[in-house]
């Protein structure tokens, strides 16, 4: 969280940030009327009705340091979890358990953006739906999931 909050002070020296801390969680927080230079997609309106497209520099950022995008966007709106499910063997119900990882957005764009980024870095995917809606990505192929855990870490 410090390299974040560095991070901030650095590219908005003049800019006001704030640090509200709750058990288990981190907040930092920028005013800055200069926001919209270092983030074109903000605007006004909900994120998932309007368009998320990155702009050429970030795209080539985000080229340069795919697993840093994956990993802001997992510890941003994403999960790891251990899922479980029963399996007969030798006819009888055994548990079996599996690291998971999901990433949950409703805009269609940022799903876009996630899933491409995996598939440059070979992480196999698959897309889920809450109801007729395809909120989440879902990680779950042992090898995938190893890549993910060497590279994005613990949510903090």
């Amino acid at each position: 969280m410090a390299e974040c909050e560095r991070t901030i002070r650095a590219v908005f020296p003049d800019g006001s940030t704030c640090r509200a801390r709750k058990i288990g969680c981190h907040d930092i927080k920028i005013y800055s009327t200069h926001l919209p230079c270092l983030f074109p997609q903000h605007g006004p309106g909900k994120k998932h009705e309007r368009t998320i497209a990155l702009a050429p520099w970030q795209q080539e950022i985000v080229d340069a340091h795919p697993w840093a995008f994956i990993r802001g966007l997992i510890h941003s709106d994403g999960c790891r979890i251990i899922n479980w499910t029963t399996r007969l063997v030798a006819g009888e119900r055994k548990r079996y358990e599996y690291p998971r990882y999901f990433f949950t957005n409703k805009s269609d764009d940022i799903r876009k953006l996630f899933s491409d980024t995996l598939t440059k870095v070979g992480v196999e995917w698959t897309t889920l739906a809450r109801g007729s809606d395809p909120f989440n990505i879902s990680i779950a192929r042992k090898a995938s999931v190893a890549l993910m855990d060497a590279h994005v870490g613990e949510k903090y």
